[in-house]
């Protein structure tokens, strides 16, 4: 390893540590948090440079400044579209050197304008076993179709929603007894577990965007991507 100008750490193959993360969130970032302290327990070679809310009572942006994180409100509403929204993201992102971002409940559809400039560095965390039930109400919709699974995947944000490339899914089985409550919380958890590591291999290089796939380690990985429940 060698130190560049800059005071990273440049790695063997070139990349660049520590990588700076940005987050965008609209709620309270709970997945935020759990990667921010990931981050400080070493777990994560990444630095998290920047927080963006698209709205100013987003809870997630005191729990940044708590952690000495830069935290800014950039409300959609005050936007004429969405590219310009994005735009004004993308500003905010570039200002501060942020290497990759990850959506940690951001409650926008994106487009290609916010999309293409981070391709195959952008994540997502969606509540459902994808390909199943892309969208909202995904933990109800499991109840309601009888499954015996419910979980969450990690996956690569591309421009169809919800429909990137799987990284990592983590499963809890569905009990007699669950309502959407006791089973989004169940699932919460294995998002804080799942979403960390995702965020590490893709610090490290070690996970890729390689057309409509996705690699690890050098080999494709099937569509649901590495499954956390099986090791």
């Amino acid at each position: 390893m060698a130190v560049g100008d800059s005071g990273r750490t440049e790695h063997i193959e070139g990349r660049l540590y520590p990588v700076k993360i940005g987050f965008l969130i609209s709620g309270r970032g709970s997945n935020m948090t759990a990667i921010i302290e990931a981050c400080e327990a070493g777990e994560i070679k990444g630095s998290p440079a920047l927080v963006i809310a698209n709205n100013a009572t987003a809870e997630g942006l005191e729990s940044a400044r708590k952690h000495g994180i830069p935290a800014i409100v950039c409300d959609h509403r005050q936007f004429a579209s969405r590219e310009t929204f994005e735009s004004q993201i993308i500003e905010e992102l570039r200002q501060h050197q942020v290497d990759v971002v990850i959506l940690a409940g951001f409650m926008r559809i994106l487009t290609s304008t916010l999309i293409a400039p981070y391709l195959g560095r952008m994540l997502n965390i969606h509540p459902s076993l994808l390909p199943k039930y892309p969208g909202l109400n995904t933990h109800q919709r499991a109840l309601d179709a009888g499954d015996r699974f419910a979980g969450a995947t990690v996956h690569f944000v591309t421009e169809e929603l919800d429909a990137g490339p799987a990284v990592i899914q983590g499963h809890t089985p569905i009990v007699d007894n669950d309502d959407h409550n006791t089973l989004r919380e169940r699932v919460l958890k294995i998002e804080h577990q799942i979403y960390p590591l995702a965020v590490a291999w893709l610090c490290e290089g070690r996970v890729q965007l390689d057309g409509a796939t996705a690699n690890f380690d050098g080999q494709r990985l099937p569509p649901t991507g590495i499954d956390f429940a099986a090791g």
